[in-house]
């Protein structure tokens, strides 16, 4: 990956005002992950979103990591079981229409 399109943890943690264990932190639970070139870590864009989140969790509502974990992994839970009932109604719709 190109470290042009990552950005640095430590201008995340300065702009979001965290610090960078709490970025280590979620990175060893999988809640985002880490990219290290030349031992500095970057973050995808991508993934921005999710750290925002995360960040809202816990400093807003005062939800502590593991708690954390469990609503991330319930939303994607949610997610796929959304996609299973899409699928099932295109699937229902079929048998309609014959």
């Amino acid at each position: 990956m190109i470290a042009q399109h990552l950005i640095s943890t430590e201008t995340l943690c300065l702009h979001y005002n965290i610090e960078i264990s709490f970025v280590d932190a979620l990175n060893k639970m999988g809640l985002i992950q880490i990219e290290i070139i030349e031992q500095n870590q970057f973050l995808h864009p991508d993934q921005i979103g999710n750290l925002e989140k995360i960040i809202r969790l816990h400093h807003e509502l005062n939800v502590n990591l593991e708690g954390i974990d469990v609503v991330f992994n319930l939303l994607e839970k949610e997610r796929e079981l959304r996609k299973e009932l899409l699928a099932v109604k295109n699937r229902l719709r079929l048998y309609e229409n014959e």
